[in-house]
């Protein structure tokens, strides 16, 4: 069997290197990306920022207390979105097989490319022409599978190039912490580190039946991963199972105008998207957080469909059961999900030809003068509801406040 070479590619501290590319006073400054609001999250911070414990996915009052000094940025999806598709590009000129994992994170195959070219000049020339023309910093990693180029990229970084060789995985990774394994959250590592297990090295040494009777299916996974085996493939189109849409509000509320507003816009634009990419959903879910944090889901199969006149009703139907606890509302949410492709059929006792008719022409002005150009009078209250890119075109979503970057 031919070995793998598989190039892991993640450009660093994404959003805030997009900044400084614009905004060259930003450059060796503390700089933090993220929502601005009370409830923000910190969706990239620069490497200055680190050292005062700031991270991704903090909540952004949490950053300002640890770094007040720090340069506040709302940021630009639009900008990031144009930046992205710029290094996108310019792997797709040169290597035959990719996948875009998220907006700032690639993985490419190289596999038999050594008969042409050495692989490790190719990864370093690759490397150095994404940051030429680009502008961008980018950090590397290369091994024979994902799973330990991608950590190779994670140890190597800010700006740099990493090659695991065949080989050498088992002891790369032996002296590593175990939540350096992706798979591996805090829930997981908090029990791992319970059970006395720190480090890589010692998942390598453990039969895999003790992990698997702990951690069940994924304990395997988890120790094949720990010992650098990984056979998961490069996967160059993201097929999206479900879409949905969520709102955290600024400030909790039991103002039923207003959540009522929030829904019907939400499932108005993700109705639109279903369209749009020429999809059809089958389940539809509502979520609701408390104040308290309290979470309750509430789904609910449907006849195929993507049209607004059929969800939102279900919407609203599921929020009516859903919210029966009378206490402020911290976030409310919609999901589609059990896509399939297909267009909007007529529906012979409940639609017309004038339904269909009203629904292309709302389509036509939405896609030429923007989605929130004509809503459900309902729905006007909630201004920020909609996309600005078709989630079906195969790209990953542009927000990745979760991601450590």
């Amino acid at each position: 069997m031919i070995s793998k070479s598989i190039l892991h590619l993640d450009l660093d501290s994404f959003f805030v290197s997009v900044e400084r590319k614009h905004h060259s006073e930003l450059n060796n400054k503390p700089v933090i990306v993220g929502g601005m609001g009370d409830r923000g999250v910190v969706a990239s911070c620069s490497y200055e920022t680190r050292k005062f414990g700031v991270r991704s996915g903090m909540p952004m009052k949490i950053a300002r207390r640890l770094c007040p000094q720090a340069t506040y940025i709302k940021g630009n999806a639009s900008i990031y979105t144009k930046e992205s598709h710029l290094v996108t590009e310019i792997i797709k000129n040169q290597v035959p097989l990719f996948e875009k994992a998220s907006v700032d994170e690639f993985y490419a195959d190289l596999t038999g490319m050594d008969r042409f070219f050495g692989i490790e000049r190719f990864a370093k020339e690759l490397r150095e022409g994404i940051i030429k023309e680009s502008g961008l910093p980018i950090s590397v990693g290369l091994s024979q599978n994902k799973v330990v180029s991608k950590i190779a990229t994670s140890e190597i970084k800010p700006d740099a190039m990493s090659v695991i060789k065949l080989g050498e995985e088992k002891e790369f990774l032996a002296p590593l912490d175990v939540n350096k394994i992706p798979m591996i959250g805090n829930k997981t590592f908090q029990l791992l580190m319970g059970l006395g297990v720190y480090k890589v090295r010692t998942l390598q040494e453990m039969p895999v039946e003790v992990l698997e009777g702990v951690l069940g299916k994924n304990g395997r996974t988890i120790w094949k991963r720990a010992n650098g085996i990984d056979d998961s493939p490069i996967i160059p189109f993201h097929d999206r199972k479900s879409i949905s849409n969520e709102r955290t509000f600024h400030k909790d509320t039991t103002d039923i105008t207003r959540l009522h507003a929030t829904l019907v816009a939400m499932t108005e634009s993700l109705a639109f998207q279903l369209r749009r990419g020429n999809k059809l959903a089958s389940n539809i879910s509502v979520k609701l957080r408390y104040s308290d944090f309290q979470t309750s889901t509430l789904q609910a199969k449907i006849p195929y469909t993507s049209a607004d006149h059929i969800l939102i009703p279900k919407a609203e139907e599921l929020f009516k059961k859903l919210y029966n606890r009378r206490v402020l509302i911290r976030l409310v949410g919609v999901k589609l999900s059990g896509l399939v492709g297909g267009h909007y059929q007529i529906n012979l006792f409940d639609d017309s030809e004038k339904m269909l008719s009203l629904y292309n022409s709302l389509d036509r002005i939405k896609n030429k003068y923007g989605e929130r150009s004509v809503v459900r009078a309902v729905s006007m209250g909630a201004r920020t509801i909609g996309r600005m890119r078709n989630p079906f075109d195969g790209e990953p979503p542009i927000v990745l406040a979760h991601r450590n970057q």
